[in-house]
């Protein structure tokens, strides 16, 4: 049987995890794929079954897969009697994870090597076709500019020379696109958007798509400012307030990294509506939440002869449940793309991120119909 490879990194965090089980309950015939776009009936193109994923990943954490899934079902992100019915895949998974890179992990040269390795290791294991990595793992703050990242020849020579160059985003991404593999960066970190990555993929032939998953407040801001725009209603400002537990919450308490996801989430309405918009959106950890998730929005906007009117609205959900789908989306998308020969970034793939590259298209309904287009091209 034909197989693709899903390799994760932060394959032991909530939306890995959820993802794994999610794709193991729909190969078991336990759980239809809700939530899972490329699953929706009537969506064009012929891609991978979810059925011939296989996973594996790096990841820093030690504690083991089926723990993980133990943890996310006593939260309630995961139906209780899954980690014991979908054990065995869980140990499929468990046994393909290897230890991960964090900064300091030097020198670079030598872990992206391990990092190589490791995918290469993978497929050939697996006879798969392709491997996909998808970067879920913590957010990283911004990456401070350096020169190395402009050229190729001129990161490889850094490389070479012993010096911890790259975040570990980009890291991965660079032994992605040397494995062959193609890359899916789903957080606000850095990965594959230096100039000298980009080179690298094209070198290598290998897609890329990102950044930073579009699963709650954001999707909703990307529907609801086009509404605005096209009924010739003024926003004047636009608030959020993002209430969040878990590992998440947990790494976006630190300023720098909360840094990355604030830029990431305000893309859609400057993109839709302009500069100029009065507010901001804040993220607050709140532990005692765990894995769940409150986003509150507040819109003030200027309608017929000046009249000031107001929108609220309030998201209340689990990130994990809401990501997870989306993963296993891509992995389907961006494999067939590499196999139809395409190759650096896609922009197509927008509708499924915050701030997606190459396009400057944010609005959700055009970014739909976009990727509708880029599947029936697939096939």
């Amino acid at each position: 049987m034909p197989t693709f490879g899903v390799w994760l990194v932060g394959a032991r965090g909530s939306v890995a995890t959820t993802a794994i089980v999610g794709a193991a309950a729909f190969r078991a015939g336990i759980s239809p794929p809700r939530g899972c776009v490329t699953d929706i009936p009537g969506f064009p193109g012929r891609l991978p079954p979810f059925a011939d994923m296989v996973f594996g990943g790096h990841d820093t954490a030690e504690i083991s897969l089926r723990k993980r899934a133990e943890q996310l079902s006593e939260a309630g992100v995961i139906p209780a009697h899954l980690p014991a019915l979908l054990a065995e895949d869980l140990a499929t998974a468990e046994a393909e994870i290897r230890p991960g890179y964090a900064s300091g992990d030097a020198p670079q040269s030598a872990a992206a090597a391990r990092l190589i390795r490791d995918l290469v290791e993978f497929r050939e294991r697996h006879g798969a076709d392709r491997v996909v990595v998808v970067n879920v793992s913590s957010t990283e703050p911004p990456a401070v500019w350096r020169p190395e990242f402009e050229r190729l020849a001129d990161l490889e020579q850094a490389l070479a020379g012993g010096a911890e160059v790259l975040p570990p985003s980009s890291l991965y991404a660079y032994a992605a696109f040397h494995a062959g593999c193609a890359y899916v960066e789903f957080t606000p970190s850095t990965g594959p958007t230096l100039p000298a990555l980009a080179e690298l993929s094209a070198l290598k032939a290998v897609p890329y798509a990102g950044q930073d998953g579009k699963t709650g407040e954001t999707l909703v801001k990307s529907a609801l400012a086009p509404m605005f725009a096209g009924r010739a209603l003024q926003v004047r400002s636009w608030s959020g307030l993002n209430l969040l537990g878990g590992g998440d919450g947990a790494t976006l308490a630190n300023p720098d990294a909360r840094a990355s996801k604030q830029m990431s989430k305000n893309r859609a309405v400057t993109g839709v509506l302009g500069a100029g918009i009065d507010g901001q959106t804040h993220i607050d950890y709140v532990p005692d939440l765990g894995e769940w998730k409150t986003a509150w929005d507040h819109v003030t906007f200027e309608g017929f002869l000046g009249v000031r009117m107001t929108f609220q609205f309030t998201w209340q959900g689990c990130d994990s449940a809401l990501a997870a789908p989306l993963v296993l989306d891509l992995a389907r998308l961006v494999a067939r793309a590499h196999e139809k020969g395409r190759h650096g970034v896609l922009p197509e793939l927008g509708y499924f991120f915050k701030d997606p590259l190459a396009t400057d298209e944010h609005r959700l309904a055009e970014q739909y119909a976009q990727l509708r287009a880029f599947a029936e091209e697939l096939s």
